[in-house]
């Protein structure tokens, strides 16, 4: 029986004590996660949909080809250091996934320049990114969480394109940043799905 405790013990004391312990069980917290995560899920099919035409339309394709032309442009890539798993700490995670989803909602706009004629799956990812960063504020709010918000990173307005160039190779990257987002922040919540 001691031994089956220390087991049971371990993955807490791993995440150094995740402070969601009372929840893990919680019904709605775990339908919340579990619906989130079917809408992260589907968000990055659009997204892989739009770099799909990115890579079609304008063949940008490999990121390692444009890396030197990334450095001109200033696209940061949202944060989310607090959903590792070694500094995991639940409401830092969820504040730092909303104000991401936030930023990319924004910089979307960019995309959106980009494919006009792709305007209904750009003008679809953006309220999916709304209404995902608006069901985590809400859910905090219902936790109880204290909301935190994050300083955003070079991520005021949208950057301006000196060129036709580096505006698709700045879509290239919003695009590919928000898939690198939105697989962390897919990882976190399958990890608190499964506390």
């Amino acid at each position: 029986v001691l031994l089956l405790g220390t087991l049971l013990w371990a993955p807490w004391w791993a995440l150094h004590g995740a402070p969601l312990a009372e929840l893990s069980g919680d019904q709605d917290f775990q339908l919340f996660l579990h619906k989130n995560l079917e809408f992260t899920r589907k968000i990055k099919g659009d997204v892989a949909a739009l770099q799909r035409v990115v890579c079609d339309t304008f063949q940008l394709c490999k990121e390692e080809e444009l890396l030197l032309v990334r450095q001109d442009l200033g696209i940061a890539q949202a944060r989310l250091e607090q959903c590792h798993s070694r500094t995991f700490q639940a409401e830092a995670c969820f504040s730092q996934i909303r104000d991401g989803l936030r930023t990319y909602q924004g910089s979307l706009a960019a995309v959106l320049e980009l494919l006009p004629g792709h305007a209904g799956l750009v003008e679809t990812l953006q309220l999916d990114a709304a209404n995902l960063s608006s069901n985590i504020q809400q859910q905090m709010e219902d936790l109880g969480m204290a909301t935190v918000t994050y300083p955003s990173e070079g991520q005021g307005p949208l950057p301006t394109f000196s060129s036709r160039f580096h505006h698709q190779v700045g879509g290239f990257f919003i695009l590919a940043n928000f898939q690198r987002f939105l697989e962390t922040a897919y990882r976190a919540l399958r990890h608190l799905a499964r506390l």
